[in-house]
């Protein structure tokens, strides 16, 4: 399997025209609201992009990510914010794993980000996916939080594969969305679209790796985030600036060693998974032709 790996650095972005606020996706029992409400408490669930990889912080400080920007948009305080999130999560994870923490905090607004984990897995299931993605939003509701999940864009037109993987991934990425849909329409929740967040498939909002986003990536996720917390009724007293400021731009040697320590090792695990599924979707295709 051939990995092709195009590196931008991205400096200080000068702040670009705010994009057009994403439209809540299926929210039939969101309603406007005369009175804003205060967001004290968020919580970030999901996988590595919750964590918060691709938006590293000076002196080896971890990384920031989605989570803080709007944390710091909604105005909540550091004692009001917690991050359970793990790598490799999958939505099964988030629910047995990380919900009981997030419970326990009460929070008033749960961003989740997860799913493109199980998409690479031989045991992917979108049934269950749709299931566990239920239980965390009815489990967190029970406590008062607003649940915003995302739904996915095409991965395959930021990440090259070869077209037969290419096929396989954006067709479990397709089921995968659909699950989320059901979900989404069924139990009247805000979902952030990142198919149709503006830049969603510019080099320039994604690392090195082109599986998590960049910094500017991450602002665009938190600005995504925001826009359909005020639509629900939350006040956001700090826009989110589109802006780069505050993280490190990696090196190349840094880009060098995350690909050999890091990327590699990983592509070729989770390659190893996946290709079975991709055989299937070859074969379909030679014999349709």
């Amino acid at each position: 399997m051939v990995v092709y790996v195009t590196v931008i650095s991205v400096e200080v972005t000068p702040e670009p025209p705010r994009p057009a606020r994403p439209p809540l996706a299926a929210v039939p029992n969101v309603a406007p609201s005369t009175a804003l409400k205060r967001a004290e408490r968020l919580v970030v669930l999901g996988d590595s992009t919750a964590v918060g990889l691709g938006d590293p912080l000076p002196k080896r400080g971890g990384w920031r990510g989605v989570g803080p920007l709007v944390a710091a948009a909604l105005g909540v305080d550091p004692a009001g914010y917690l991050n359970p999130a793990f790598t490799g999560a999958r939505m099964r994870c988030v629910l047995t794993e990380q919900v009981p923490a997030a419970v326990a905090h009460r929070p008033d607004v749960a961003l989740l980000v997860a799913g493109m984990n199980d998409t690479l897995r031989p045991d992917f299931d979108a049934a269950r996916i749709a299931a566990d993605l239920t239980d965390v939003i009815r489990r967190l509701r029970d406590v008062g939080t607003t649940v915003v999940p995302v739904r996915f864009h095409d991965h395959s037109k930021v990440f090259r594969l070869p077209p037969s993987l290419k096929r396989a991934l954006s067709a479990r990425v397709a089921e995968l969305n659909a699950a989320i849909d059901e979900v989404v329409a069924r139990e009247g929740v805000p979902c952030l679209d990142l198919d149709r967040l503006p830049g969603a498939y510019d080099l320039t909002v994604w690392s090195v790796d082109r599986l998590h986003p960049s910094e500017l990536g991450h602002r665009l996720l938190a600005d995504g985030f925001t826009a359909l917390l005020s639509e629900a009724g939350f006040a956001v007293p700090e826009p989110v600036s589109l802006t780069c400021s505050g993280g490190v731009e990696p090196s190349a040697a840094g880009h060098a060693g995350w690909l050999v320590l890091k990327g590699i090792p990983w592509l070729w695990r989770r390659g190893r998974e996946f290709l079975p599924y991709a055989a299937v979707i070859m074969w379909n295709s030679f014999r349709a032709r």
